[in-house]
């Protein structure tokens, strides 16, 4: 690429989604992490003013083979395309917390077919052959697949296949083209991979172990939130065992004697749990804060 030419060959290169379901969750991840560049459609990278990174837009099925190659050191790209292409000299560093979808198996509403072994010998569209006949095969069926890379909903309605294997992530699609699920092939979302050999070298390894403490705490911040509480001194006991945070919370005396304050950190997923527990307790006064970021 000619673009590659005006890159310091020093700094690490990244390859994300130039448009498409993972670009904006990509960009504000790598906002949040703190890197500062500059990006609109027609910009074909980028390069970071604030860290050695160099950001390349390309189209998603792209990145694996960029990144196998050597060409990018990094990049961001749905799951499904690893399980598709399983491209060599590549590794996972990080799964990312977005572009969840399903390769689901789908059949029209009106078909006669009920189980997957009612598909053996059958016609496949989809735009995962390979995932598809390595499902197919852990069942122990044989079925032909036929490539598509455009509408693969429509196959069925073509005659062109009995059955299709395509990304959903709500099921709309299928719904309003009139067809029904029959089975998940698997579940996919963005991870963060890397080239294995670049690995190797520590100037690009130290460089990448930074983005991954970065990420990773901007990452963390989401699973949590800072609780700031008011509470009699006699019941921190029971505080301590309902917010451990992430090692104790911190207490301070209060002006009035008897009463202390007390900041800790709730997961996320267990928090109106836990603050009805502190409310039960006898905690007053509770305020919750967002956390920008985390480093564990």
């Amino acid at each position: 690429m000619i673009f590659m030419q005006n890159m310091n060959k020093k700094n690490l290169k990244l390859a994300i989604q130039k448009s498409g379901r993972l670009t904006d969750d990509t960009l504000n991840l790598l906002r949040s992490a703190g890197l500062e560049f500059e990006s609109y459609k027609s910009k074909l990278f980028s390069s970071c003013r604030n860290f050695p990174l160099e950001i390349v837009y390309l189209r998603d099925d792209d990145i694996p083979d960029y990144v196998a190659s050597g060409s990018v050191d990094i990049g961001i790209v749905g799951q499904n395309l690893i399980y598709e292409e399983r491209p060599a000299n590549v590794q996972k560093l990080l799964n990312l917390p977005f572009g969840f979808c399903t390769l689901t198996l789908a059949v029209p509403k009106e078909s006669t077919v009920q189980t997957l072994a009612d598909l053996n010998g059958q016609t496949i569209a989809t735009t995962y052959p390979n995932s598809t006949k390595d499902f197919f095969k852990q069942n122990e069926l044989s079925v032909e697949t036929i490539k598509i890379t455009g509408s693969v909903e429509i196959a069925p309605m073509l005659g062109v296949a009995e059955a299709i294997a395509d990304l959903t992530a709500t099921g709309s699609t299928m719904a309003l083209n009139d067809l029904r699920p029959l089975a998940k092939i698997y579940d996919s979302q963005a991870v963060l991979i890397a080239n294995e050999s670049c690995m190797l070298s520590a100037s690009k390894k130290q460089l990448i172990d930074c983005l991954l403490v970065r990420f990773q705490g901007v990452l963390s911040a989401k699973n949590y939130k800072y609780v700031m509480m008011n509470a009699p001194a006699e019941i921190l006991p029971q505080l301590k065992a309902i917010t451990p945070g992430l090692k104790s919370p911190t207490v301070a005396n209060l002006a009035e004697p008897g009463w202390i304050s007390v900041q800790t950190v709730i997961k996320e997923d267990t928090f109106w749990e836990t603050i009805e527990k502190l409310k039960l307790a006898g905690a007053s006064g509770i305020i919750i804060l967002p956390i920008e970021k985390i480093i564990l």
